[in-house]
């Protein structure tokens, strides 16, 4: 898979022979996740498009930014290879190819980083009629290590509310109510469904509500996922869909009670 390619490709070139070098410093592949979950918190629900920010701004401690002078244009590169990856996975639409930016930042202690994301639009002139007009306001900075602030949202989740249904996810006996917009199924306890399956991955996929529609996601899970007997890596998920993921069957509900 190409964005799993990508991935190994940031883990050869930056923690094969210097993995030594950047061991208590912010390691890149780091960088790369924490940005692709930068784009999936900050997409904007348009008319009939899900857009994501393109640029991307990553402030790192004077002592990791550093670590990467020699690198620096090869890791953007990589990073905005990374980022175009997901958002080709997720589906998402983009207002440019993304753009990544490395900022040094005196207050950020080594092993901290900090991303900002925008969403810029490149040529006014040719926007479509669904497109977000302008250039956004950026999101909060993302602080990483430290506390992280309140991430906004392109439509509350009061509105989201408004047309939601409610749902359920059944397995093993269990009966888990679907109460926010993204529960993550895994084998860690740091997940919302925790699953005691040893073919599970510890963040293996995530259900998201979007508009009125409920997906299942996989996370880059080991073993994959499946809906309905076939392998996915995201499907909208209907009531009394099957979700198999290592050897554990979990059931979508939306059967009023």
């Amino acid at each position: 898979m190409v964005f799993r390619t990508v991935e190994q490709k940031i883990e050869a070139l930056f923690e094969g022979i210097f993995g030594r070098a950047f061991r208590a410093n912010v390691q890149p592949v780091e960088l790369a996740r924490k940005l692709a979950k930068e784009m999936d918190d900050h997409r904007t629900v348009s008319v009939s498009r899900v857009y994501a920010p393109n640029e991307y701004t990553v402030y790192l401690s004077p002592g990791d930014r550093e670590q990467f002078e020699t690198y620096e244009e090869n890791l953007r590169s990589e990073l905005q290879e990374y980022l175009s990856e997901h958002a080709r996975r997720e589906g998402y639409a983009l207002l440019s190819t993304p753009r990544v930016q490395l900022e040094t930042d005196e207050d950020l202690d080594v092993g901290e980083f900090g991303i900002a994301t925008r969403m810029v639009q490149p040529d006014r002139r040719r926007a479509a009629a669904d497109e977000p007009q302008g250039d956004l306001e950026p999101g909060a900075t993302m602080i990483y290590k430290a506390k992280p602030p309140e991430p906004t949202r392109a439509v509350s989740a009061e509105e989201l509310d408004a047309d939601r249904e409610p749902a359920k996810l059944l397995y093993d006996g269990t009966r888990y109510e679907v109460k926010q917009l993204r529960v993550v199924l895994g084998r860690s306890r740091d997940c919302d469904i925790q699953l005691a399956d040893a073919n599970v991955s510890r963040r293996h996929a995530e259900l998201r509500q979007e508009g009125a529609s409920y997906w299942i996601v996989d996370l880059g899970s080991t073993n994959g996922m499946e809906v309905n007997g076939k392998r996915v890596k995201r499907a909208k998920l209907r009531d009394g869909d099957t979700i198999t993921l290592g050897s554990t069957k979990v059931t979508f509900s939306q059967e009023p009670e």
